[in-house]
């Protein structure tokens, strides 16, 4: 494992590969993921056969490109590959042809809305070919001339160069309690040449990974893992290898595009108020920063239509700072990535996982009102004046139907001292835990 130093550095070295659906360029991003994952997450990269079927999605083929460009009659070359990678659309088919301006332009692609910026196009799924480049090249171009497209690509479908995924995953203290479940944060590794969307997630992933690692969770909590794909076809592919995982997963994290200077958005789940969401408005109030909200893949819409999809349902929420000028350009650089935005995310993220995976269901195995005082559990209203106040409204709700946040969050009183004062009616064995229920269903 390389020393972890900033997230940035690790964006910056995974910003430059052509990361597409399945490249050489995404396997060398996954191999620098692990290298900065903690040591005993377990990372691992799985690798599924190109031409599988995953639920109703077919696994697609390696593509490999050993040279892209398009040149005048005198051999000018406009745009090449190979000086960067977003002129090429990617997953653009083979082709060797020359053509007249008409019959060029159906196939250029330029940011009209940034004329000096050159644009990220993809023909993943409805297949054809393609070149991208800035509105001013684009203008300058001869329109009297024939253009000579080359596009010297290959779609193997080879199952030892297959699909591939990262995953790691990170236990509470004592190690995985399996009652408890998991909660799955993933961010997407996919896009050339792309730093906000979404190497800023990945990185940011990656941060908190460190974080959960270096301060683990309370002995009974979830285990958190780490879910590093492709965009869609990822999580597809994943969770349709390991459908035994979704009842146990309680929660989704979809995490992207963190590291330009914009408010956090908090795209909802689609349950729209479950333990997830109103978790993430807690804390992103407790951080005090101005945020911004919006509903279910209405923000934008990633991976979390597949975490809490159809089937798999399980309650995902996403984080991200969308929207940005630069979005899907060259522009979408490391220079709008700032460590403090990065940072502040891993920070919210965080938050929202230590209360997710320590949250629990307090059941009572006493009758009547307990005698506080006997038992070490009476608050000195001189010390603590809100928790004195809420005592017995706090012994009533113990029922069994709410967890620890439900009840901080009717009596307007802060999670972890909530918790902190329920942990000692376990350890009196007046309380027993009930883990979070999963919410979901698999149709």
């Amino acid at each position: 494992m390389k020393k972890y130093t900033t997230a940035k550095e690790v964006l910056e070295e995974i910003f430059p590969l052509h990361r597409t659906l399945v490249s050489d360029g995404l396997d060398q991003a996954l191999g620098i993921v692990g290298s900065h994952m903690p040591e005993h997450a377990g990372y691992a990269i799985e690798s599924y056969p190109s031409g599988e079927y995953v639920w109703t999605w077919k696994v697609p083929e390696r593509y490999v490109v050993h040279e892209a460009y398009l040149e005048l009659e005198d051999g000018t070359r406009i745009v090449d590959f190979a000086v960067n990678p977003l002129h090429l659309v990617s997953y653009s088919l083979p082709t060797d042809c020359w053509v007249s301006w008409n019959e060029l332009t159906p196939h250029l692609f330029t940011a009209p809305k940034r004329p000096w910026a050159v644009p990220w196009m993809f023909k993943y799924y409805e297949r054809s070919w393609g070149f991208c480049l800035s509105q001013e090249l684009y203008d300058r171009l001869p329109n009297h001339q024939r253009y000579h497209a080359v596009i010297n690509s290959e779609f193997i479908a080879d199952p030892e160069q297959g699909f591939k995924i990262g995953t790691g995953l990170i236990h509470p203290v004592g190690g995985v309690c399996a009652e408890a479940g998991e909660l799955l944060v993933c961010a997407h590794v996919c896009h050339p040449a792309q730093a906000n969307d979404d190497a800023a997630g990945v990185v940011t992933a990656i941060e908190v990974a460190h974080r959960l690692a270096d301060k683990p969770l309370s002995p009974g909590s979830m285990s958190v893992r780490f879910l590093f794909c492709p965009e869609t076809i990822g999580s597809i592919a994943y969770l349709a290898h390991h459908e035994d995982l979704i009842p146990n997963l309680k929660g989704g994290i979809f995490i992207e595009m963190t590291g330009n200077r914009n408010t956090l958005v908090l795209q909802h789940s689609r349950q729209d108020n479950d333990l997830m969401d109103r978790i993430a408005q807690a804390v992103l109030k407790k951080h005090g920063n101005e945020f911004r909200q919006g509903e279910f893949a209405q923000v934008i819409a990633n991976d979390e239509r597949v975490i809490n999809g159809p089937g798999v349902n399980v309650p995902c929420i996403s984080l991200s700072r969308w929207p940005y000028d630069e979005y899907h350009t060259s522009d979408d650089n490391p220079a709008i990535i700032h460590e403090d935005m990065l940072q502040g995310a891993a920070d919210v993220i965080e938050d929202i996982i230590r209360i997710a995976a320590s949250n629990y269901v307090p059941r009572r195995k006493f009758r009547g009102p307990v005698f506080l005082s006997g038992y070490g559990l009476w608050v000195d209203w001189r010390v603590n004046w809100n928790l004195n106040r809420a005592l017995e409204k706090i012994m009533m709700r113990m029922e069994g139907k709410q967890t620890l946040f439900d009840i901080a969050e009717e009596l307007n009183l802060d999670y972890w001292e909530v918790r902190e004062y329920i942990e000692k009616f376990y350890a009196n064995n007046l309380v027993e835990k009930v883990p979070v229920p999963f919410v979901g269903e698999v149709a």
